[in-house]
């Protein structure tokens, strides 16, 4: 029994050296950036970053979507463990698709608080990712996740440079880019384009990624219900759903290119800027680093040189 025990340590001493190993080999300074997306549930990082993830892993940098809740109430037909895991497996799929990383905690959907536990989980994600970019909801917003989602990464923006606030994990050196993704809501301030980007070039690529998500997409996530579904093309017609899904995003990304056209055209010029089809958009944070013009272009290096 002594041995067997003794063998069980050492094994787990050599997984967790491997693990460690691993993790430090990943966040290697590179030269390539490394940017963390929060998002609330399983899908929310996807749609308001997914454009812009796929753009900076084809550059060959380093992008991790993170859902802060496990999504498991978020259907109108099922709901807990099986739900978590059906929805972490959609988000692994996208992620895959995009040529990102993903993670899902396991914090209850509709349960988030901005506790001191949340707040050290937040650091801690940012810190093992050694990030240069942190993206996450604004803390105004309909749903209370997206909202403590929000504040969560407010609070972390000061603490990730912090040696005693969680000194399990290194403090970062620098403090990162923080960003939100954008939203339509008013107060007490409407959503100011930063930072607007072109998705029109991997604009296909998002789309196959979240035909992935089909609790949510396909059969209409928390407030879907059977009338709703029948209007949408079965499992068994996956051209047709891709198409379905495809025509949304058309209306949806179009949307944010035409809302945030003046950013577009600070950014891409004139000529580039108006022709721009779909996009997505952010606002720098007034926490955490406060970029410069010259920086945002090294951050963003999609974005043409000008």
């Amino acid at each position: 029994m002594i041995v067997r025990q003794i063998l069980s340590t050492a094994f787990l001493l050599i997984v967790t050296s491997n693990l460690l190993l691993a993790q430090d080999a990943q966040n290697k300074d590179d030269g390539k950036l490394r940017i963390i997306c929060f998002g609330a549930h399983p899908d929310d990082a996807e749609y308001k970053s997914g454009g812009a993830a796929a753009l900076w892993a084809e550059m060959g940098h380093h992008v991790k979507l993170v859902s802060v809740t496990n999504g498991d109430i978020g259907h109108w037909q099922m709901a807990g463990g099986a739900l978590a895991k059906r929805r972490t497996a959609e988000s692994a799929l996208v992620a895959k698709r995009l040529g990102v990383s993903s993670e899902v905690l396991d914090i209850h959907d509709g349960e988030l608080m901005p506790t001191l536990e949340n707040r050290r989980t937040i650091v801690r994600l940012i810190r093992d990712w050694n990030a240069d970019i942190v993206i996450a909801h604004r803390p105004w917003d309909y749903h209370p996740d997206h909202r403590y989602t929000g504040v969560l990464v407010q609070d972390a923006a000061f603490m990730v440079t912090v040696p005693y606030f969680c000194p399990d994990t290194p403090p970062l050196k620098k403090n990162p880019l923080f960003l939100y993704s954008s939203d339509r809501f008013q107060r007490p301030y409407p959503f100011k384009a930063d930072i607007a980007v072109s998705i029109d070039s991997v604009f296909e690529k998002k789309v196959d990624a979240l035909t992935a998500l089909e609790s949510q997409v396909f059969e209409g996530g928390a407030l879907g219900n059977e009338e709703k579904v029948r209007d949408i093309p079965p499992a068994s017609q996956p051209e047709l759903r891709r198409e379905w899904l495809k025509g949304h995003w058309q209306r949806r990304a179009g949307r944010e290119a035409n809302t945030y056209r003046d950013a577009l055209i600070e950014w891409y010029g004139e000529e580039a800027g108006k022709a721009v089809k779909y996009a997505e958009a952010f606002e720098i944070c007034e926490y955490g680093h406060q970029p410069s013009h010259e920086e945002i272009l090294k951050l963003f290096p999609f974005l043409p040189k000008k």
